[in-house]
């Protein structure tokens, strides 16, 4: 049977200044199937799906839509043609409503002149009925968690009739029930006929989700196959070159007397009320839930990110106010946030000023002048300890895939070498090489007597690196388990004590 070919990419080739991303790279995607891309990061997946999409132009190769070649020069053109991408990081206007940035750009008129609000509300809604999308279309994009934004942008690309949809690590910020609604999603558009780009680092998803799977390396093609004959174990070989026989590293931290003391935490403008706990020294504790169940926001009270109402913060017997960023800095405290594009990154910046932006008093000399020696060697510790994929240190972190971007903040926040960590999704995005590599630098921490929190949406994670973990539900604190002992399904029991 001869295979019903949507999408044909020969040749691809794309280099920046100092790195080649791609190298002759080709791709074949099926009408009605879903085709997974994967490689570490930096392997040039979202780069080749750049060049697709018209916000690159390749060097050299043919791209066939249907059989005709096409090149874009813009996203719009590439939507118009039928070809739609649903970004890893979002980029919303976040000050408008839900059906404004769903019609962005092509809103319905009537009289040729005034915006038909009434029809984009009722096309709007059409589209979520379709999707079994509960949002209103009314609402301000900035007042949505992450996840239901990242389901407006999935039902904005539908909108479109697109003949090609990339999906660009699309559940990073979803909790599992919303990803079985993503994936009913995929497989109702498989069902249509329309040809399914799906980026991912989650294995178990990759295996579920594929019809085919492709796997690249450093920029280069390495395999593709049918999802069936592939095993986790031989995609991560192709992936990283190597054998990686454990997914986490050999818990060795031993914990210690009491170092973070949190009593009666409540948020001024959240849902978060009365949240108390302890956690050791050399302790490695995880915070689960569902979204909004108040995991994010009890890391940005504690580090005076978010505004509180009451409580007390206590790090070795002594109260620390923590009433801005800045404060807790100094009191030790370092805070990794969940979305690196709008809270993380200095994206016009380069790697090093990224790198030390947050230790600069570390790099004075006498008090007056920047130290360009001491910022070099600190952000080349950086980038080698975090095994950063980068041209060179003055290179714009704008330009790294979003994995590397992480690592940079992650390597910034450790050169502050604070007394307690608040990791918000560390692995977000990032491929499962260097998720191990993410994994031992905080257990190396925990082995230094440092104390980390780390809110993750990845069960597998918590329950991998964690000693304990504490459940959120609904605002408060649902329940503490043992991570050695404790199950999947007595979390989600405790994360829907309070919903």
């Amino acid at each position: 049977m001869e295979k019903d070919i949507l999408l044909r990419m020969t040749d691809i080739s794309k280099s920046f200044p100092g790195v080649k991303a791609l190298d002759n790279v080709s791709l074949e995607v099926e009408a009605g199937t879903v085709h997974s891309l994967m490689g570490e990061n930096g392997a040039g997946k979202s780069t080749l799906m750049k060049c697709l999409f018209g916000i690159y132009a390749k060097d050299s190769g043919h791209i066939y839509l249907e059989g005709k070649e096409v090149e874009f020069s813009s996203s719009r053109e590439a939507l118009d043609n039928g070809v739609a991408m649903v970004h890893q990081e979002l980029n919303q206007a976040l000050k408008r409503s839900v059906m404004d940035n769903i019609w962005l750009g092509r809103y319905p008129v009537k009289n040729g002149i005034v915006v038909d609000e009434k029809k984009m509300y009722d096309d709007t809604m059409a589209v979520f009925k379709e999707l079994g999308v509960n949002v209103d279309p009314m609402r301000i994009m900035s007042t949505m968690p992450v996840s239901q934004r990242q389901m407006v942008e999935i039902a904005k690309t539908v909108s479109y009739n697109s003949k090609v949809i990339v999906f660009d690590e699309p559940t990073s910020s979803l909790t599992e029930e919303e990803v079985e609604h993503l994936f009913r999603i995929i497989n109702m558009l498989r069902d249509r006929g329309i040809g399914i780009i799906y980026i991912s680092h989650k294995m178990a998803e990759i295996k579920r989700i594929s019809d085919t799977i492709t796997v690249m390396r450093d920029g280069t093609h390495v395999v593709t196959k049918p999802a069936s004959e592939l095993e986790v174990a031989d995609i991560i070989r192709y992936m990283v070159g190597r054998e990686l026989t454990n997914q986490f590293p050999p818990k060795t931290n031993r914990i210690g007397p009491i170092s973070l003391e949190v009593e009666n935490l409540s948020g001024q403008y959240s849902l978060l009320r009365d949240v108390s706990f302890k956690a050791h020294e050399g302790e490695i504790l995880g915070l689960a839930g569902l979204d909004g169940s108040g995991r994010t926001e009890t890391l940005e009270n504690i580090f005076g990110y978010a505004s509180r109402k009451s409580g007390t913060i206590k790090l070795k017997g002594k109260i620390c106010k923590n009433r801005n960023p800045r404060e807790s800095k100094r009191n030790g405290f370092s805070l990794l946030t969940e979305e690196r594009r709008a809270t993380g990154i200095f994206a016009i910046e380069n790697i090093r000023e990224n790198t030390v932006i947050s230790s600069l008093n570390k790099h004075l000399k006498m008090g007056l002048w920047l130290s360009e020696k001491s910022m070099k060697a600190d952000t080349q510790w950086s980038i080698d300890a975090m095994r950063t994929k980068t041209p060179s240190q003055e290179t714009k972190i704008r330009s790294l895939s979003g994995g590397n971007q992480q690592k940079v903040i992650i390597g910034r926040w450790l050169l502050t070498q604070p007394e307690v960590l608040l990791l918000d999704e560390p692995t977000r995005g990032i491929d499962v090489g260097a998720k191990y590599e993410i994994y031992q630098l905080i257990l190396d921490l925990a082995n230094r007597g440092k104390t980390v929190l780390v809110v993750s949406s990845e069960m597998p994670e918590l329950l991998g690196i964690c000693d304990r973990i504490l459940v959120m539900s609904g605002g408060r604190l649902a329940g503490e388990v043992d991570a050695s002992t404790t199950t999947q399904e007595e979390i989600m029991t405790l994360a829907a004590r309070y919903v």
